[in-house]
C-alpha cells in the first residue's frame, strides 16, 4: 500500500516538472544537484551569475543535463542590447535597433547567430524575442527592448528573429503576454495596471502575440493586470486570459510559462506557492520559480498540496507534461560546435551600424567635430544593473572609444539631478553627453544641459529629454561604440529610423 509519504513525494516529483528554477553560482554543487533530481526538476534558467566564460558554462550546462535528463530545458535571456547574459559571445543589437534598420532579414540573421552562440553554450530555450509593443516612452522596463509600436511591422520582425533562432535549433519563447509595452512601473517592483478598452487592446498591445501565436513555442506571461480582460487577477493568474482567451479564442497549442514569479507584483502580493498554483489552474504550463531554494520549496509544496487535493486534476497535469516534453523534444538539448563566430560578429555589427540613428535638436541635426578636436564628454560616474538587463558601459571605456578620434576630457556626474552643467569651462572644447543607463533625465538636466551632440547609448527615448542633436545607438556593446566612431569618422551615416512615435 502507498504510504502518504510516498505520494506526498510522488506529487512533489510531478510539481517539480512543472517549475523552472535558478540557483547561484557557476558550477553545480552537490545540493542543488540533490534538490533537481530529489524533485525531478527539468528545467533551470541561467544568469549573469551563472557565467564566467565559454568553458565554464559548457560544463556547467553539461552537468545539469547530466542531472535533468534528456528531457532538459536549459534557458537563458540572450534578447540583446542590454539584456544578455552570455556577454562574452557576439553582441546583438536590442530590438528597437532592429526595428529602426527595419529588415526581416537582419532580423532573421540575428535571430540564428544568437542562437547559435547559445546552442553551443548549452542552451536550447530562449526567453526572446519581446513582442511588447513600447507605446509608453516613460516605460521603465521595455524602451528599447521592444521592436516597435506598430503591431504589424513588430510582429513581422520578432517573427523574423524567431525563425532564424528555431532554423539553429533553439525554442524561443515570446513574451510578456498580453503586453508589458504601455506601462510606467516595472512588473519586478510592483504590479501595473494597463486599463485599456479591449477594442485598443485588440488593436496593439494583443495583436503582434495573436500574430506569433501560431509559430511561438512558447510564450510569457505578464504581471500585469488588464481590468477590461479581468478585473481581479493579474494575467499570470487569470484564467480568463490564459485559457479563455490564449487557449479556447486564439487555439494556442504552445508552452505557457510565468514570468518569475519572484517579483514583487506576485511574490509579494499572493505568496510564491499560492501565486504558483493560480497560475497552474489558470491555465500555466510552468511556473518560474526564480527565487531561493526556501521558496523553491514553498512552490513545490503548495503544488504538491493542490495535485493531492485535486485542484490540479490529473488530465490537466498530463495535458502540462506532454507539452513540456514536446519542446524539449522539438529542441533537444545537444550543444553545437561553434565556428562562426567571427561571421557572427560581422552580423551583429551590421545590425549596430544599420540601426544607428540621428536625431535633430532645437538647433539641427547633429554635426560632427574635426578630427582630432578637442572634446569633453560628460556622463555617469556608475553603471548599474536594473535587475533586467546587464551594466551600462563605464564612462572610461566610452572616453577611451572616442579617444581613437579626438583630444578627449572625461567629466563624470554621480547624480543628473544635481550636476551643474553651468560650471563646465567656457573654454571652446565640444561637449558630448552620453547616456549609459536607461533611466529617463528628469527636469533640471532637461532644463540647463546643453551638450552640442548627445550619444543616447541605451534608452532612444533619453534623445526627447535633452535640447540637443543626438545618435541613438538602442544599446552600449562595443558594436555600438564603433557605430558611432564610424559616423563621427564620416564613414557611416545614420540610417536608422526610430520605430516609435516622437522622434520625427
Amino acid at each position: 500500500m502507498t504510504t502518504q509519504n510516498e505520494l506526498s513525494a510522488v506529487n512533489r516529483k510531478i510539481a517539480g516538472q512543472l517549475i523552472m528554477i535558478r540557483f547561484p553560482g557557476t558550477v553545480l554543487d552537490a545540493a542543488t544537484a540533490d534538490f533537481l533530481k530529489a524533485n525531478s526538476i527539468r528545467a533551470v534558467c541561467l544568469f549573469r551569475g551563472n557565467m564566467t566564460d565559454s568553458e565554464q558554462l559548457a560544463k556547467l550546462t553539461a552537468d545539469l543535463r547530466a542531472v535533468m535528463g534528456q528531457d532538459a530545458l536549459i534557458g537563458i535571456d540572450q534578447e540583446g542590447g542590454a539584456v544578455v547574459r552570455s556577454t562574452w559571445v557576439p553582441a546583438p543589437p536590442a530590438a528597437m535597433g532592429l526595428g529602426a534598420a527595419n529588415d526581416t532579414d537582419l532580423a532573421y540573421r540575428t535571430g540564428a547567430a544568437v542562437a547559435r552562440a547559445v546552442k553551443a553554450l548549452g542552451f536550447n530555450w530562449n526567453f526572446a524575442p519581446v513582442l511588447d509593443l513600447n507605446n509608453n516612452p516613460h516605460n521603465p522596463v521595455i524602451a528599447e527592448r521592444s521592436f516597435g509600436a506598430e503591431p504589424q511591422r513588430a510582429a513581422e520582425l520578432a517573427m523574423a528573429w524567431m525563425a532564424g533562432s528555431h532554423a539553429e535549433g533553439v525554442a524561443c519563447c515570446v513574451k510578456h503576454f498580453p503586453g508589458h509595452g504601455d506601462t510606467n512601473v516595472d512588473s519586478h517592483r510592483d504590479l501595473p495596471t494597463v486599463n485599456k478598452p479591449v477594442e485598443e487592446l485588440n488593436r496593439l498591445e494583443l495583436a503582434p502575440f495573436r500574430i506569433a501565436s501560431g509559430a511561438a513555442p512558447a510564450m510569457m506571461t505578464a504581471h500585469i493586470v488588464y481590468p477590461t480582460l479581468d478585473a481581479d487577477n493579474p494575467a499570470t493568474m487569470s484564467r480568463r486570459i490564459l485559457t479563455g482567451l490564449l487557449r479556447d479564442e486564439w487555439q494556442y497549442k504552445g508552452i505557457v510559462i510565468t514570468d518569475g514569479m519572484d517579483m514583487h507584483a506576485i511574490a509579494g502580493r499572493y505568496g510564491v506557492g499560492n501565486a504558483a498554483v493560480r497560475a497552474l489552474t489558470a491555465g500555466a504550463d510552468m511556473v518560474m520559480a526564480l527565487g531561493t531554494t526556501e521558496t523553491q520549496n514553498e512552490t513545490l509544496d503548495a503544488i504538491a498540496a493542490a495535485i493531492a487535493s485535486g485542484e490540479l486534476s490529473q488530465a490537466e497535469i498530463s495535458t502540462r507534461l506532454d507539452r513540456l516534453s514536446a519542446l524539449a523534444r522539438a529542441y533537444p538539448c545537444k550543444p553545437r560546435s561553434y565556428k562562426e563566430d567571427a561571421a557572427d560578429r560581422e552580423i551583429m555589427a551590421e545590425g549596430w551600424r544599420r540601426s544607428l540613428t540621428a536625431y535633430d535638436g532645437p538647433s539641427g541635426a547633429p554635426q560632427r567635430p574635426a578630427a582630432g578636436a578637442k572634446v569633453r564628454l560628460i556622463a555617469r560616474q556608475d553603471v548599474v544593473s536594473d535587475g533586467v538587463s546587464e551594466a551600462g558601459v563605464p564612462a572610461g571605456v566610452v572616453a577611451d572609444s572616442l579617444r581613437k578620434l579626438y583630444d578627449v576630457e572625461l567629466v563624470t556626474f554621480a547624480d543628473a539631478d544635481t550636476f551643474d552643467w553651468s560650471a563646465l569651462p567656457q573654454d571652446g572644447r565640444y561637449t558630448m553627453l552620453a547616456s549609459t543607463s536607461r533611466l529617463r533625465y528628469g527636469q533640471h538636466a532637461r532644463d540647463t544641459w546643453r551638450p552640442d551632440l548627445h550619444l543616447a547609448l541605451w534608452n532612444p527615448y533619453q534623445a526627447l529629454d535633452i535640447a540637443a542633436p543626438a545618435l541613438m545607438t538602442y544599446g552600449f556593446a562595443k558594436p555600438a561604440l564603433d557605430a558611432i566612431n564610424g559616423w563621427l569618422s564620416g564613414d557611416l551615416q545614420a540610417t536608422g529610423n526610430a520605430p516609435v512615435p516622437g522622434f520625427k
